[in-house]
């Protein structure tokens, strides 16, 4: 008796644990039967907030959809801009569910990897139209925040001209018409080609870099290291011109200074010259025995200091009249 009761119980709560489930916060629940989503009044999927709720067991499933925001990097891509240069461009996009019962039909079960498929086509369409509105001056300066929030806006709300209809925007629209099959009552007015056809918000979008192609890059380096090898040939060829002036400067500086240093001591030595002459002329116009005299003596001495010295002179020679006789005098030979 006690092991029958005891497996009873133990069915219970396997039954109870079976029938419980627990959606936690940052999620939301949609439970299947057999397969098929549970749906209400309206036909749209029945979406559990957080919390304890109750399920058939071992008949019913729940499919957990995630309620948080979502970062999706996109690869880069080129684009180009209004004055037709090439841009590679690195983003990612911050999304939310906001529609689950939506979200969950437009994407086939609630797959993740179809809703990102469709967004990153959308986006890049979308960010291609807006980047060749602009050139590259207003992409990265102050302008790339307008950029984001009308790429924002855009895939929120979508776009109103027909024209400008992408693939991207038909996939949408194929996946909102499926909506609005399934779906039963009154539907609050969406536009097929925006993300909220597909129960998506577009949160945040942002460009992470900005590069130009390879190819570009390298042809504007070598236009930059040319602009500056040229700006450092005329530095130099400037510098040597000055150098050259302020050599020829010194140059003419120093000929200058030595040529009037040689013009003053010309004067100077002229100066001195006339003052001895006229020293010599006034004591020659006192005494003219004496200044002979004493002009021979000098003569005697600056032609007898060396010994070997050999003079070939007359013997009646007027050098040689102090020799003869003190005062000159010829009569005293």
């Amino acid at each position: 008796m006690r092991k029958s009761l005891l497996l009873v119980l133990i069915v219970i709560l396997v039954v109870l644990y079976a029938s419980l489930f627990v959606v936690t916060e940052g999620q939301r629940g949609i439970v299947l039967r057999f397969g098929k989503v549970l749906r209400d009044d309206e036909n749209k999927p029945l979406v559990y907030a957080p919390g304890l709720h109750l399920k058939i067991p071992f008949i019913e499933s729940v499919k957990m959809l995630d309620a948080r925001i979502q970062t999706m990097d996109n690869q880069a891509d080129r684009f180009v801009t209004k004055e037709k240069k090439d841009l590679i461009v690195d983003s990612y996009i911050k999304w939310r569910i906001s529609d689950f019962s939506r979200y969950y039909l437009a994407t086939g079960g609630g797959d993740v990897s179809q809703a990102e498929v469709l967004l990153k086509r959308k986006f890049s369409d979308r960010l291609r139209s807006e980047i060749g509105r602009l050139d590259i001056k207003d992409i990265v300066t102050d302008s790339r925040g307008k950029l984001m929030e009308d790429v924002r806006d855009a895939l929120n709300t979508g776009t109103v001209d027909d024209a400008t209809a992408s693939d991207a925007d038909d996939a949408i629209a194929s996946a909102a018409a499926r909506v609005e099959r399934e779906t039963s009552g009154k539907q609050p007015a969406v536009n097929p080609n925006s993300m909220a056809a597909l129960g998506i918000e577009v949160v945040d979008v942002r460009i992470k870099q900005i590069n130009l192609p390879a190819e570009v890059s390298d042809a504007i380096y070598k236009r930059m290291r040319a602009e500056r090898e040229a700006v450092a040939r005329r530095h130099r060829s400037q510098g040597q011109e000055e150098a050259e002036k302020l050599r020829a400067t010194a140059d003419y500086e120093v000929t200058r200074t030595l040529a009037e240093a040689e013009r003053q001591g010309r004067i100077t030595r002229g100066e001195g010259d006339a003052v001895t002459a006229k020293l010599f002329a006034d004591a020659f116009s006192q005494d003219p025995d004496f200044f002979a005299f004493i002009r021979s003596l000098k003569a005697y001495e600056n032609s007898f200091k060396d010994g070997q010295d050999v003079m070939v002179l007359r013997p009646d020679s007027d050098f040689f009249k102090y020799m003869k006789s003190p005062n000159g005098n010829a009569a005293a030979k």
